[in-house]
């Protein structure tokens, strides 16, 4: 898949420096011992992070995150109190290669407990389809970053974080593994729903702008179409439109999806032009008033409804 969008980092090192002079300001005893009102300050790059982090960590941690609701997490470029907010962490939650400036940041914050998710499984390389350009790397080692669209491998990050919380506060242990449990029991549910919901369908080819699907496709035995690939702002080729349509007529695909942060140009004007349906299909980078369902499990479940909509489930 290789999905990222890609990145001007263009103000990213200024606002590291600037965020470490004030790191260095605000240091003293209430923030070096990473703690607000006695709960462990939690810094989550981004909204999939940010979910796993409260429902693990409950009560006993203060959540924040760097890319506020409706801000493309690819494109954010930190302001200096969200850097030095960094340096206040007790624990950082992060996904490398997602967040050039987050990384840099965090490689610079002198936090003893962080995390990068990407380590907590294993990381793949997917495609954006046939002929799509893939030519680029992101994620560690060009790995698929996307993968909370995937339930198993996101049960296998939540274990990690909670084993990951538990270091960082060993006194409420006990409390992360308990809360984790239910969260991976949760999603084990959520697995079964997508298995049982996909197993038979008329089609098994999906189109959409973005290509974050490819761990959910590759667990469903789905095919994931991406109309640019690696952008979902990116205007297609006109080589790659014509392929979409020629797979589409093939696969009896009727439906171009794109998503709720992105510009949906591309899929409007390929659906105009083919006569597709379009769909929202959210790859769940954040969630705002235009998200179909107000966490994680509730998009999911609405993903899942599009799906069995367009690939015609039996």
């Amino acid at each position: 898949m290789n999905v990222r969008r890609l990145i001007r980092p263009s103000a990213a090192a200024g606002a590291v420096a600037l965020g470490l002079v004030a790191v260095s300001a605000c240091s003293g005893s209430s923030a070096a011992d990473g703690r607000e009102n006695g709960r462990l300050k939690v810094v989550a790059s981004f909204y999939p992070l940010q979910y796993l982090a409260e429902q693990i960590g409950g009560d006993h941690v203060a959540v924040s995150t760097l890319t506020k609701p409706g801000v493309e997490p690819h494109d954010l470029e930190l302001k200096p109190r969200q850097t030095a907010q960094l340096g206040e962490a007790g624990y950082i939650l992060y996904l490398k290669g997602v967040q050039p400036a987050v990384d840099k940041a965090i490689e610079q914050a002198d936090v003893p407990h962080k995390t990068d998710a990407g380590t907590l499984t294993e990381l793949e390389t997917h495609g954006a389809g046939h002929g799509a350009d893939d030519g680029h790397d992101h994620g560690e080692a060009g790995g698929d970053p996307h993968l909370w669209l995937d339930p198993v491998k996101y049960a296998e990050v939540a274990e990690g974080v909670s084993a990951a919380l538990a270091e960082a506060d060993p006194d409420n242990a006990a409390a992360y593994r308990k809360n984790a449990d239910v969260l991976t029991g949760k999603l084990a549910g959520l697995n079964t729903r997508f298995e049982q919901g996909l197993k038979n369908t008329a089609t098994k080819t999906f189109i959409t702008t973005h290509s974050a699907f490819g761990y959910l496709a590759e667990r469903y035995g789905l095919d994931q179409e991406g109309i640019a690939g690696l952008d979902p702002e990116a205007e297609p080729s006109p080589a790659r439109i014509k392929e979409i349509q020629s797979i589409a007529e093939k696969e009896k695909a009727g439906t171009v999806f794109f998503e709720p942060l992105a510009d949906d140009r591309a899929a409007k004007t390929l659906a105009k032009d083919t006569g597709l349906r379009t769909d929202v299909l959210d790859p769940l980078e954040g969630i705002t008033d235009r998200s179909r369902g107000r966490d994680y499990f509730q998009v999911m479940e609405s993903n899942l409804t599009a799906l069995q909509k367009a690939l015609g489930a039996k």
